[in-house]
């Protein structure tokens, strides 16, 4: 507990484990924040706390998440990131060699996406007053001036909906690495960094109306917002959504549906229908884009609504998710 006392103990585990591993000007300046030089552009801040269980899995761990999820809130803005900012809240008893390498996959993950953590904040609490480590994230970014505005009130009837690859991969590798189930697959979470993928399109694609990173809730979720924010409905051609093997046979098992599982490295676009194949073309150049696909349109009814063509030729509806299959995945 005296490492969160604000005293000789919180200035060793800062020496530690977070200075070697963040150092940058403006956090090595150990002020009270850190003063950034932005570039002209619109400001856009968001912020995003992470709990995963367990705390590392095959492809990521809570320390990539924290990085990842708050650079794909930008990225899904149109933004270009700045800066990060990190509040950790420890249990008393975590292990300070556990604790250094989620901070090191942290900083790993934030070196490789070019984004400096400038500021944060430590706080301990008493053992069963958390479950292991918390993680928060602030991010800071700019949209360039020559980006459009990304809205749900952009969307036209017509429209083309892309994800930019496989859905499900997170939600079910996290599931399969808790080890409750008799369930082994070679499945890896897809965390990562997305503002490269977003700005390749949204830099030679016109025509770009929404971006959206599907992560609680998955492609289902983020897509009934869209319906009922612009009004018109979302039609998803289900044989035309790329899903991993793996997580198909996963959820097929579990009786899960893969349009509701999280994923941590995906984007979902809204696109004018002309520019459709360019943006598919945009994305497929770019190494994380690799399997994204057309899977659906805007049309005028059911307004409000989501609705899936099957491989079977028939609908569905794809409504809102209820309840929370997969808790603890981000």
């Amino acid at each position: 507990m005296a490492h969160g006392a604000g005293g000789m103990a919180s200035a060793a585990l800062f020496e530690a484990v977070f200075a070697p591993a963040l150092s940058n000007p403006a956090l090595d300046a150990r002020e009270d924040g850190a003063v950034l030089d932005l570039p002209p552009g619109r400001l856009v801040v968001t912020t995003d706390s992470f709990v995963v269980r367990p705390r590392r899995f095959p492809g990521g761990s809570l320390g990539d998440l924290a990085v990842h999820g708050s650079l794909n809130d930008l990225a899904a803005m149109g933004a270009d990131p700045v800066a990060l900012t990190a509040a950790f809240v420890i249990e008393e008893g975590l292990p300070i060699a556990e604790l250094r390498l989620l901070v090191g996959d942290l900083a790993a993950a934030a070196a490789a996406a070019g984004v400096p953590v400038v500021a944060g904040d430590t706080k301990v609490v008493e053992s069963g007053a958390a479950d292991g480590l918390y993680v928060t994230t602030t991010g800071i970014g700019v949209i360039p001036a020559h980006r459009p505005r990304l809205c749900a009130g952009a969307v036209e009837l017509g429209d083309a909906v892309l994800v930019s690859g496989t859905i499900g991969d997170h939600g079910i590798a996290v599931l399969l690495a808790r080890g409750d189930l008799a369930l082994e697959a070679d499945l890896m979470s897809d965390t990562a960094a997305v503002h490269g993928l977003a700005a390749v399109l949204l830099d030679t694609v016109p025509g770009v109306r929404w971006l959206r990173d599907p992560t609680r809730g998955g492609v289902a979720s983020a897509l009934n917002e869209l319906a009922e924010l612009c009004g018109l409905a979302i039609e998803l051609d289900e044989s035309a959504i790329p899903v991993h093997p793996a997580v198909a046979g996963a959820s097929e098992l579990l009786g899960l549906d893969p349009l509701y599982i999280a994923n941590e490295g995906k984007l979902v676009a809204v696109v004018a229908a002309e520019y459709a194949s360019a943006a598919l073309a945009a994305w497929r150049s770019h190494p994380l884009g690799a399997a994204s696909a057309i899977i659906g349109r805007v049309i005028a009814e059911p307004a409000g609504m989501v609705i899936g063509r099957t491989g079977f030729g028939g609908t569905r509806v794809i409504d809102l998710l209820v309840g929370d299959p997969l808790p603890r995945i981000c």
